[in-house]
């Protein structure tokens, strides 16, 4: 089985796809990482996100072990992922590490922001998770504050409207629900929450 979480920064679907997967045993992929590792990969190099020759070169010699570097989830790796992430040879560099990710057993929760639409478009169960933005700004200033980390409210909430318009705009897979998702406001509802609605929709799509 293939589940997909999509959704826009902060809403959520990390810590939901971890839990996920740990529920049913399957394997978890935080596919935003692939992206913060290539921008991490060219601003190491002393390059920008906005070169996207370097972005590209970064993206087509990406590894696997490159996301598990703890210093990914810093927000300057976030602001610069969303760079890349809008160049279509970065995405096209970064598809087949995602489909095999997918297609190996047991089974795979995949979450980023084109699962559903375009990395496993055939996934079991699409769902995508969404929230006001400043509900977001919010969750993110406390996972800041939470590794020891400045937070500034209102900067975090223009770089999450600025990611968010960003990602819709996007000439590739531009960031959109699949049309068979199910969407899941979580604005109001805490992890646990979250987590339980989602298992309902997967037992649901498990049920002969």
């Amino acid at each position: 089985m293939i589940i997909a979480i999509d959704g826009p920064a902060a809403s959520g679907k990390g810590t939901l796809g971890k839990r996920l997967a740990a529920h049913y045993r399957f394997r978890h992929l935080d596919t935003g990482l692939l992206y913060r590792a290539v921008a991490k990969a060219v601003l190491d190099a002393r390059g920008k996100p906005e070169d996207s020759a370097a972005a590209i070169a970064a993206a087509r010699d990406f590894k696997a072990a490159w996301i598990e570097d703890a210093s990914l989830k810093s927000d300057r790796f976030g602001s610069a992922a969303s760079v890349v992430s809008a160049v279509p040879d970065v995405r096209a560099a970064l598809m087949d590490f995602q489909r095999k990710f997918a297609a190996a057993p047991p089974g795979a929760v995949l979450d980023g922001r084109d699962i559903g639409t375009v990395i496993a478009p055939d996934a079991e169960v699409k769902i995508f998770l969404t929230a006001s933005a400043e509900q977001r700004a919010r969750r993110r200033c406390r996972e800041l504050e939470s590794r020891g980390e400045p937070a500034d409210f209102d900067a975090t909430l223009a770089d999450i409207k600025k990611r968010d318009e960003r990602d819709a705009n996007r000439d590739v897979a531009p960031f959109k629900p699949a049309d068979d998702a199910h969407v899941l406001d979580t604005t109001e509802l805490n992890a646990d929450a979250a987590f339980e609605a989602a298992v309902a929709l997967i037992e649901r799509a498990r049920r002969p």
